[in-house]
Parts: C-alpha cells; sequence; structure tokens
C-alpha cells in the first residue's frame, strides 16, 4: 500500500508551512515513530514522525519550499516493490494537478507526530545526526557555499545561527553591504536602573544584496503579517495612564539578585489587576463575550532572523514570582532557538509591548487576533511633579497605552483597569511577592 505524507497543521493559525529539511531521503527504510523531515510552522521548527513502517518512495515538496496544509508532500510504499509505483503515481498526479489527493484507494495518509526541535549536549546535531540551525543560517550557508558540519553553533544548546555562518566565511569574502533597512523590535532585558522594562528596543536589520530587490519576508513574518491584518478589522481605541514606578523600582533591586525579572514583575501586576476586572481578559466571539477561565500573560520577544513571538506565561496570578521568573527566563532561551510548542505562543489571554528602552514615551500596540487588550509599555523616566505637599519633587514615571475591543471593552473599563494597576504598582508592589 501507498501512503501520502500531507503537510501537517502544527497550530491553529498556520495555512502553510515550508520544508526546512527532509531527514530521510527517496528510498531510505522508514520506521514507525522515526523523523522524516523538519517543517518550519508559523513560529517554529518542529519534527514529523511517521507512525507507518515502510520506505520514503518520493519526494513531492523538496526542502526549502513551502505548501499549504493538508498537500501531499512525500509518498511512503509498505514495500520496496511499490516504491517504483509510488514515483509513478506521483508524476502522473503532478502532471494532473497541482496537489496530491487522498481520493485514490491506493493511498492513505500517514499519521504523524510532531515533536519540538532539541539539541543534546550543546551539539549542533540530534541524534540522529541531524544539524541544528537556523532557516536563515541554512539559506546563508547554501548562498555562501559553507558546510554547516564544519561549523560550531553558538545559539541556545548548540544551534547554529546566521553569524555563525558569517564569521566562517571572514567579511572579506562577503559581497558588498547595501544600506540596511532597520525593523524596530523588542527584545527582552531589563534596565540597569531598574526601571520597569519588560522588553529592549533592538534593531534587526534587513539587507538586500541589490538596491531593487525585494527581500522575501520568512514564514514567521507572513504570519505576523496575516494577525496584524486581521486586526485591522477590529474596532479599537487607546487610553493612556502615568504610573509612577518608585516603589517597585525599590522592590526590583531587592529581590533582582534572586533572579527575578522586571518582566516578571509586570506580568505578575497585570496578572493580579486582571483577577479585578475579568472584561479586560476576555475576547469577542460571534457568540458573545468568551471569558477566559485562566490569565495568561504573553510578551512580545523579537526573533534572531525576523519577526516576532509571544511566549505566553500561563496562570500568572497563580505563580509566585520567582518560579514566573524562572519560567521566563526559559521561554525566552526555547522561543531563540524556535522550540516553542504552539500552546506556549498562541495562548495568551492579555499581551505586554514594551518599546521603552528606545526611549519612546509611549505608542500604540496593534491589538492581537484572539484578544480583547494589549498594554503598550513606554520609558520609565525621571520626571518633575507637584508632591502632596505642594511642593516641586523628582519622581520616576512610565507611560502605558493599552488598545482595546470597543465590542466588548469599553473606555471606563479600561480607565479603571489601568486605576488600580497603578495603585498596585505605586503603593503596594510587596503584593507582587506574595
Amino acid at each position: 500500500m501507498i501512503h501520502e505524507v500531507f503537510m501537517p497543521a502544527l497550530s491553529s493559525t498556520m495555512t502553510e508551512g515550508k520544508i526546512v529539511s527532509w531527514v530521510k531521503s527517496p528510498g531510505d527504510k522508514i520506521e514507525k515513530g522515526e523523523t522524516v523531515v523538519i517543517v518550519e510552522s508559523d513560529k517554529a521548527d518542529m519534527d514529523v514522525e511517521s507512525f507507518y513502517e515502510g520506505y520514503l518512495a518520493t519526494i513531492v515538496v523538496p526542502a526549502g519550499e513551502v505548501a499549504p496544509v493538508g498537500e501531499a508532500i512525500a509518498l511512503v510504499a509498505e514495500t520496496e516493490a511499490e516504491i517504483e509505483t509510488a514515483k509513478q503515481q506521483a508524476a502522473s498526479k503532478t502532471e494532473s494537478t497541482p496537489a496530491l489527493t487522498a481520493t485514490s484507494e491506493q493511498t492513505m495518509p500517514v499519521a504523524i507526530a510532531v515533536q519540538p526541535e532539541t539539541e543534546q549536549n550543546g551539539s549542533s546535531k540530534t541524534g540522529n545526526s541531524r544539524i541544528i540551525a537556523s532557516p536563515r543560517a541554512r539559506k546563508l550557508a547554501k548562498e555562501l557555499r559553507i558546510d554547516l558540519d564544519t561549523l560550531k553553533g553558538s545559539g541556545p544548546h548548540g544551534r547554529i545561527v546566521s553569524e555563525d555562518v558569517e564569521a566562517a566565511v571572514g567579511k572579506a569574502n562577503h559581497p558588498p553591504v547595501l544600506p540596511a533597512t532597520p525593523i524596530i523590535a523588542p527584545v527582552i532585558q531589563t534596565s540597569a536602573s531598574g526601571a520597569p522594562v519588560t522588553a529592549k528596543a533592538a534593531t534587526v536589520f534587513t539587507t538586500p544584496t541589490a538596491s531593487s530587490q525585494a527581500v522575501p519576508l520568512n514564514t514567521l513574518q507572513n504570519a505576523v503579517v496575516r494577525n496584524m491584518v486581521a486586526s485591522l478589522q477590529i474596532p479599537t481605541y487607546r487610553v493612556g495612564y502615568t504610573i509612577t514606578t518608585d516603589n517597585l523600582d525599590k522592590l526590583y533591586k531587592q529581590i533582582k539578585s534572586k533572579g527575578v525579572t522586571m518582566t516578571a514583575l509586570l506580568a505578575k501586576a497585570v496578572a493580579a489587576t486582571l483577577l479585578k476586572h475579568p472584561l479586560l481578559n476576555a475576547c469577542y466571539t460571534d457568540q458573545g463575550i468568551q471569558y477566559k477561565s485562566d490569565i495568561n500573560i504573553a510578551v512580545a520577544v523579537a526573533m534572531d532572523d525576523g519577526g516576532l513571538i509571544t511566549p505566553v506565561l500561563k496562570n500568572a496570578d497563580q505563580i509566585d514570582i520567582y518560579s514566573l521568573s524562572r519560567i521566563w527566563k526559559d521561554l525566552v532561551n526555547r522561543s531563540r532557538a524556535k522550540q516553542l510548542q504552539p500552546d506556549e505562543y498562541s495562548s495568551g489571554s492579555f499581551t505586554l509591548s514594551n518599546l521603552g528602552m528606545f526611549g519612546v514615551d509611549r505608542f500604540d500596540a496593534i491589538l492581537p487576533p484572539g484578544q480583547g487588550s494589549i498594554l503598550a509599555i513606554g520609558a520609565s523616566r525621571p520626571q518633575v511633579v507637584a508632591t502632596r505637599d505642594s511642593l516641586l519633587g523628582v519622581r520616576q514615571q512610565m507611560q502605558v497605552n493599552i488598545t482595546c475591543d470597543h465590542r466588548i471593552i469599553y473606555g471606563a473599563h479600561a480607565a479603571a483597569f489601568l486605576q488600580d494597576l497603578a495603585k498596585l504598582i505605586e503603593t503596594d508592589p510587596q503584593f507582587l511577592t506574595l
């Protein structure tokens, strides 16, 4: 019997996937549960395993190409004698239709399992000797004719990144570099002064090889495009607020040495406030308001090879600040290595975004699909203010802007949420450590 291997849906938003590499070659024996192909979804590289034994007869979609979810990407024959038949079947299907279908009585879909890409012992290879490298590094190595086997990865857990390829070839051998186009994106980092900043704004450069050449978007960037275009169909509004952070800064300095991050502190503060304002944690559906049973705080992180991802701190209201900080560090490391499971970046009920480290006073964030609110955090700066005793004083203050779905959340709801968030941060931040 001949089986079709289909492009799997690795996440609820995935519409197409890119073949990063084929672990097996045509004619190779395939065992049940063995990895056959590496697929790049919206946010991560995933191993696709077969639940059937047989032989990889032919590859329909080669490495580097994209296929829609549900399209056949290879054929697997149960016996060696059926390999030639499978090749002929693939050739005839290609001539008649752009994609193979599962209507033939001679074929049935291959069951697959998906696992995140993992590295062992800091090596750039897995147990089956597959090289672990980012898609951008693979593409660059191919263009510059660099053998990835000769490189040692400097990324998380030994992953080969584009910088490793560039270092191997040397600047003298690089083609002329044209002016780069900066893309501003948040990168997780706290300020040296203890200011309440969840992310450091970084500049990711894309450099075309010719002034008139367009640089194709990668899979992650295309996913961001689809989400942002969908968000533009939602009626939104923004409400701004000024929060004094002196007490929060003082708390952060006291517990920073214990591994606590400012990101975790802010996520915890938002989660605690959402307990009083469940509507801000809800979202709109055609059936009405969908209230979320969990408070899952997503925070934007920039990827090394372009695009953004939003790792999620699940049940942030229920986890102590020290555990929350450890979880966050792990999420960031695995997101940069593209090792997050779909549920770890797509289950957010409320999102934090930050450009404060760029010195941005305030900005408006675009509402993610499936959520009702997103909070944009600006820079924390010393400001001269009038004190309660009618004197002048200097206070650390940050500007925050919340974007809400006006179909279910009104201005008074957003204002009340910001008032309670400010009250917690300004007067009782010690509550976050309980």
